[in-house]
């Protein structure tokens, strides 16, 4: 059995995980994907919108939107605190996907940071639902 690790993934208005898994992958901002496994060296780094998955210890994943925020790896824990997040089991995928079309057309007529901000919210939203972007 693989090693495992507490983990907690919370958003200003709720935890959406706390428990035990095996790794967390995760994207940092500038910095690409991270996982994090048990004994991780200390680690600090600002999230950008990304498809989160905590593996747990059963064999599930656990798919979360996360929309910023920080990641802290200390001792044998991952603690995510996320400015927003939702499970994937949750995402309403038509209105991402509508979200994800209004983005794209307003960013062929202006390149503008909300924009592009909305559609990368909008692509982790639907990798976390399981949608192929």
């Amino acid at each position: 059995m693989a090693a495992t690790m507490t983990v907690e993934v919370v958003s200003p208005e709720q935890v959406l995980y706390s428990g035990v898994a095996t790794m967390v992958i995760t994207r940092t901002l500038g910095g690409g994907e991270i996982a994090f496994q048990a004994g991780h060296a200390p680690f600090l780094g600002a999230l950008t919108e990304n498809h989160t998955r905590v593996f747990l210890a059963d064999g599930n994943v656990e798919d979360i939107a996360v929309h910023g925020g920080f990641v802290e790896v200390s001792g044998n824990k991952v603690s995510i605190l996320s400015d927003s997040a939702e499970l994937g089991s949750k995402i309403d995928v038509e209105r991402a996907q509508a979200a994800k079309v209004r983005a794209e057309e307003r960013l062929r007529h202006e390149h503008d940071a909300e924009a592009v901000s909305a559609l990368s919210r909008a692509h982790a939203r639907l990798r976390a639902a399981g949608i192929t972007v």
